[in-house]
Parts: structure tokens; C-alpha cells; sequence
């Protein structure tokens, strides 16, 4: 008997909405070719801007909304690690002291994960059909590595592409100085944080830089064009969906 399709609720995040929506459907043609049947319903921010500033009281009402919204789901999928870990790692003592939100929250944690560690640790995807004819090099954002443990499995992916070389850049797993709110407050230690990650991945010799956080690409892909640099910017889900590709990241129109 063949298994049942599961029910995943796609939760594409604010920055993929508003910046790059080419992202979501990228995240969702990966998990319809995973064997998911996928579902976007009304949704609004995971709340993280608020609980970063200490605003809990607008991130529990927030919280409460992605709740309600994929609760029916069998799992959530997102593709971010910083909105993933959001969901399962704080909500739950996010809404704590209400008991039954906070049951709600918990079961909602158990069923959330980022995309590319989706596609490999839940759904044993072990390649993909994607080609692409350059040198990548790959970011891992904070929250994915020390929140999910999101490191071994893009890469993974990333090494049945036809086509792609991938290499190293130093430095791989120090953050890029976005940080939500952190590079409004520090913009200076923002900026030179950036610096360092960008002079990084330009060492490498790759004409593409992956990683699998908008904020994270949104911040080093305007670094790198103010810098007039040719290195390209793109979310990992779009190198791994294969098909047509927008420009990359900052560079013209993205929707």
C-alpha cells in the first residue's frame, strides 16, 4: 500500500512574501516532488521581530495566529531557519503561561522544521533533479545551525545538483552581522561583520552564494552590490527546485 501523502502547511515567512516570493514557490515544488501535498494558509509574521525587542505581549498575540492558522497541518515547513526555530523552539515558552495555547504550542513545535532538513531527515530525500552550471558557495545562518542543527543537509542536496561545484568559505558558521533588529541597532559592527563574510565567499572563487535565511541574503547580497561585486545571491530552495530562476538577489526585479 503506498504511503499517504503528507499534509504539510507552508509557512513562507515575511521576507520571502514581501522580497522574493520566488523562494515559496521553490520550497513548495521541492515538497510536492517529496511526495507532500501542500497547503499556504492566511498567515502573518512568526512573531520574532517583537520577542527579539521584548515585545512579547504583540509576539504572543502573533504566536497565537501562525497556531491556530497551521494546526491542522501535519507538519510546517519553512523555509528559514530562523522563522522554523521560532516556532519550535520559543513558542512554547513563548505561551507557557496559558495553558492551552501552550499545549497547542508545544504539538505545533514537534511538527516544524525548515525546509532543507525537512526534505532530507523527514522525507529521505536523498537527491534532487536540478542542474546548475557554476561554483556555489554556502552561508549557514545562526538560527538553522545552532537552533535546528540545519548544516549537514543543504550541502547534502546541494551535491547532487548536475553540474555545481561547492567549496568551503572560512568562516562559514560565524554569523553575517544581519541578526533581525541587530543591524538597525549596531549597524556599524553590522557592516563589518558583512564585510568579513562577503571577502569570504569572494575568496572562494564561487560566482554564487547560497544559504537558506532571506535576512541572512537579503543583508550580504546589498553588501555585495554596493560593492559592485559579481557574486551572485540566491536562496538555496531555488538552486535545488531547479527550472527558472529569477535574477539574483538584488539584482533587478525579483517578483
Amino acid at each position: 500500500m503506498a504511503e499517504a501523502p503528507r499534509d504539510v502547511g507552508l509557512f513562507a515567512t515575511c521576507l520571502v512574501d514581501l522580497f522574493r516570493p520566488s523562494v515559496g514557490f521553490a520550497a513548495a515544488a521541492l515538497l510536492e516532488r517529496a511526495g507532500c501535498r501542500v497547503g499556504v494558509p492566511t498567515q502573518t509574521c512568526c512573531g520574532q521581530p517583537g520577542y527579539n525587542s521584548g515585545d512579547f505581549a504583540t509576539a504572543r498575540a502573533v504566536a497565537k495566529q501562525v497556531v491556530s492558522a497551521f494546526g491542522e497541518f501535519d507538519y510546517v515547513v519553512a523555509p528559514s531557519g530562523s522563522c522554523a526555530g521560532m516556532l519550535r523552539r520559543h513558542y512554547p515558552a513563548l505561551l507557557s503561561d496559558e495553558p492551552e495555547w501552550a499545549e497547542r504550542a508545544a504539538a505545533l513545535a514537534e511538527r516544524s522544521w525548515e525546509l532543507v532538513s525537512f526534505l532530507a531527515d523527514v522525507c529521505g530525500v536523498e537527491s534532487v533533479d536540478a542542474e546548475y552550471g557554476g561554483v556555489a558557495t554556502y552561508h549557514d545562518s545562526c538560527s538553522g545551525l545552532r537552533e535546528l542543527g540545519v548544516r549537514a543537509q543543504p550541502r547534502k542536496l546541494l551535491r547532487t545538483v548536475r553540474g555545481l561545484a561547492l567549496r568551503e568559505l572560512e568562516g562559514t558558521e560565524e554569523c553575517c552581522g544581519f541578526g533581525g533588529t541587530f543591524c538597525v541597532k549596531y549597524p556599524d559592527i553590522s557592516l563589518r561583520m558583512a564585510a568579513d563574510k562577503t571577502r569570504a565567499a569572494e575568496a572562494t572563487g564561487a560566482d554564487v552564494l547560497l544559504g537558506g535565511d532571506m535576512g541572512c541574503l537579503l543583508n550580504l547580497a546589498g553588501k555585495l552590490a554596493r560593492d559592485g561585486s559579481p557574486l551572485a545571491v540566491r536562496h538555496v530552495a531555488e538552486i535545488l527546485a531547479g527550472g527558472e530562476r529569477p535574477p539574483p538577489i538584488a539584482r533587478g526585479a525579483d517578483r
